[in-house]
């Protein structure tokens, strides 16, 4: 996961994503947290994040030893576990962040030019990259979507649950599993 500071907001929401991932198995030795200084860095720290797991996947001789997803399974939690980080690439990236609108087009600008870099990523890699990244008008909203707000919906859990399936489905889809 990449993802910037703002910790009142981003927090709850990167909380809530690990929370969906340990919920689905995912061993917590295997999530992989990176911080950047903001949002518009998301697709460069995404796409070079990913490309350091395909690194650090080829040169090591535990391969696949306990991958993050540890088997292509939906069942994850009916896996056995172990301690031992993965070494293989990312199953999928998660992009965590937040903008919220000011008063000129920055936002409007950095909104689009970050979706549409972080889509890219996301197809020319492969792998599955969720879309984290509050767009919202104001301070009240994105606490709010981080599950802050009383009788709000923390939406890292969302982001957390997707990032699993779809891990899940780029195996089935990469082994000719269509059904």
């Amino acid at each position: 996961m990449a993802l910037l500071s703002r910790s009142a907001i981003i927090e709850p929401l990167l909380n809530g994503t690990k929370k969906a991932l340990l919920a689905s198995g995912v061993q917590e030795s295997n999530i992989v947290v990176q911080s950047v200084p903001g949002s518009w860095e998301l697709p460069i720290a995404c796409s070079k994040l990913y490309s350091a797991s395909q690194v650090q996947s080829t040169s090591s001789s535990t391969l696949g030893a306990g991958d993050l997803l540890g088997g292509s399974t939906s069942d994850l939690t009916s896996l056995s576990t172990t301690n031992s980080a993965s070494t293989a690439p990312f199953d999928a990236v998660i992009a965590i962040g937040v903008l919220i609108k000011g008063e000129t087009m920055h936002f409007e600008y950095i909104a689009e030019s970050v979706s549409h870099g972080l889509m890219r990523v996301q197809l020319d890699t492969g792998v599955p990259l969720i879309f984290g990244l509050l767009t919202v008008l104001n301070e009240d909203q994105a606490l709010a979507r981080a599950g802050v707000a009383s009788g709000s919906h923390n939406h890292g859990e969302d982001w957390g649950a997707a990032a699993v399936e779809l891990g899940v489905k780029r195996r089935e889809w990469a082994a000719g599993k269509i059904s």
